[in-house]
């Protein structure tokens, strides 16, 4: 349903990802991991089909993510980090907005806002203007409009970015829902948040992939037996690795 195939991003003289390649299924949750500047957040934005890459390709549902972009797009919800909403726009006008961008119109527009604003957990809060609401409730706007158009691919980067304990246990719980019919890429630095809601990890470190396998093998390759443990032996010195497998092989 998605492919990074060899995908390569520089900013001038830096190599910002390096030959980054991967494939996910329906059905699939993937954390996304890295330290600050590994490369995560550029390599969504590749697949996501709002930066070029300067090697490689990036695939949604078969369609080239750059050669044809609005057909991979209309397969597509992308949550990016910071996502922005207009102010003066309801959390309500803001999804409708979104869904009248992409042909919805009559019923069916009104049946996929008001789901989406529903899955998001928005309640009154949905008729309130964004620029008066807590930043999780700005987020879960964002996360609204993400979905509601009911994608094939989901691309979140930090979903439970400034929500409280209850809101992300809802969050992850909507998130295991929608992976019954989806393909989805979860970006976090809450490293409990991979075990509980990922099936598989992928960790990313000077723009090239250290890992990928489950969050239960990722634990594994340290001698703490944490997701959090292996993450900070393995992005300390990423020199040191090769890429990983489930399996353990490939590590050095």
């Amino acid at each position: 349903m998605l492919v990074a195939d060899r995908l390569i991003k520089d900013f001038g003289h830096h190599r910002a990802v390096g030959g980054v390649s991967f494939s996910l299924n329906t059905g699939e949750v993937l954390g996304f991991l890295g330290p600050n500047g590994a490369g995560k957040s550029t390599t969504m934005r590749m697949l996501a089909g709002c930066l070029e890459p300067d090697g490689g390709r990036a695939l949604i549902a078969g369609h080239d993510c750059q050669l044809d972009r609005l057909k991979a797009q209309a397969r597509l919800g992308y949550l990016p980090e910071g996502a922005p909403a207009y102010p003066a726009m309801t959390p309500r006008s803001f999804v409708e907005f979104g869904l009248r961008a992409r042909g919805f119109s009559g019923p069916e527009l009104a049946h996929a806002r008001d789901l989406a604003l529903e899955r998001a957990r928005l309640g009154d809060k949905a008729r309130q203007p964004i620029g008066t609401l807590s930043k999780g409730y700005k987020r879960r706007a964002a996360l609204a409009a993400a979905i509601s158009h009911d994608p094939d691919v989901l691309i979140l980067d930090e979903p439970t970015d400034g929500l409280d304990p209850n809101q992300k246990d809802s969050v992850r719980a909507l998130i295991q829902e929608l992976a019954r019919d989806k393909a989805i890429i979860i970006s976090t630095h809450i490293l409990e948040e991979v075990p509980a809601v990922c099936t598989r990890s992928i960790l990313i470190a000077q723009g090239r992939i250290l890992f990928d396998g489950t969050p239960h093998d990722l634990a594994r390759q340290s001698e703490g037996g944490t997701v959090e443990t292996a993450f900070r032996h393995m992005t300390s010195n990423p020199g040191q690795f090769t890429r990983a497998s489930a399996t353990g092989e490939g590590v050095s």
